[in-house]
């Protein structure tokens, strides 16, 4: 990909095969994240492209994540919906590209499927929950699976799941949205630092949404913690500098007026790409966004890094 582009790393294709896999597997995805999932087809999602200058999206399978406990069932929903992704791929291959979705916590079907999709599908990467039913990024049963993402240099675009156990009694219980998907973003992301994911596998090129979701506040009362902890051989040490280095993070949401600055604070800039979110935040409420962000003069020397410098480094094979 050459030229100044602007291209979106957080967009969920919400396809008659996701539909029907989430039917099969028996998740209810108003029940499960208390949002229904959105009305989408590629035509509405370029032509939302059009009307945003929009250029490239990389698709990303929707919430709920595929995994209800059992692995073959699973593994037919991600291949399912892995087939349907990359044939509208294929047909607009100027426009989108697409992360396959996989299986996980199994980790051998999640392995064979990232190598079908990337090999067959042409998948760009992966996307990977902060939780496959309770098993958080960083725990070491994952390791296997991210052998196999070093070895490829992979693409991995991360996307918030609700934890399994949560207050059912409170605003932050109902729509995951609200609060879960932050929160549990962050609780993945220290999780991969405390186990020294980024470093023990440095080749992987790691999305986190949201800005970094609370990450730029808990950044350094995790180094503060963490550091306390290993004196007392609580845990091992961990340089968390080192590991939040390595990550990218993309501004889909509320970037403004605090979100993107406080991101700034903590990353580089090299580091951040552009998300929509579209379907699951409405056209016009996208635009108006992104309308706002296009005029604001205090990025004016950082947005062609954000929609597109930046995004090449990531789509390097």
């Amino acid at each position: 990909m050459h030229g100044q582009k602007t291209i979106d790393f957080h967009a969920h294709p919400v396809t008659a095969a996701f539909r029907e896999s989430m039917a099969a597997l028996g998740i209810d995805p108003l029940a499960e994240d208390g949002f229904p999932l959105p009305e989408w087809g590629p035509q509405s999602h370029l032509e939302f492209m059009a009307t945003a200058g929009i250029d490239y999206t990389v698709l990303s399978a929707p919430t709920p994540h595929i995994y209800n406990g059992d692995p073959e069932a699973a593994r037919a929903a991600a291949r399912s919906i892995n087939l349907e992704t990359a044939e509208i791929c294929r047909r607009h291959l100027d426009r989108f590209g697409f992360v396959a979705c996989v299986p996980l916590p199994d980790v051998e079907r999640a392995i064979l499927e990232t190598v079908y999709a990337v090999d067959e599908l042409g998948a760009l990467g992966v996307k990977v929950a902060t939780n496959s039913y309770g098993i958080y990024l960083g725990d070491p049963v994952l390791d296997p699976f991210l052998e196999e993402l070093e070895r490829r240099h992979a693409l991995v675009i991360i996307h918030p799941c609700r934890a399994r156990q949560r207050p059912e009694n409170v605003i932050t219980g109902t729509v995951a949205a609200i609060y879960e998907y932050p929160a549990d973003t962050t609780r993945a992301v220290l999780n991969m630092m405390a186990h020294q994911v980024m470093t023990r596998f440095p080749h992987i090129k790691w999305v986190v949404p949201h800005c970094g979701s609370f990450l730029p506040y808990m950044l350094q009362r995790f180094t503060g913690v963490s550091g306390i902890l290993s004196t007392m051989g609580m845990m091992d040490p961990v340089d968390v500098q080192t590991e939040f280095q390595h990550l990218y993070f993309d501004i889909a949401g509320d970037p403004e007026p605090v979100a993107l600055n406080m991101l700034r604070m903590v990353a580089d800039d090299s580091h951040i790409v552009f998300g929509s979110d579209f379907p699951h935040s409405p056209a016009p409420v996208i635009l108006k966004k992104k309308q706002h962000f296009d005029g604001n003069p205090d990025y004016d020397g950082i947005r062609a890094r954000i929609y597109s410098d930046n995004a090449q480094t990531l789509l390097q094979r």
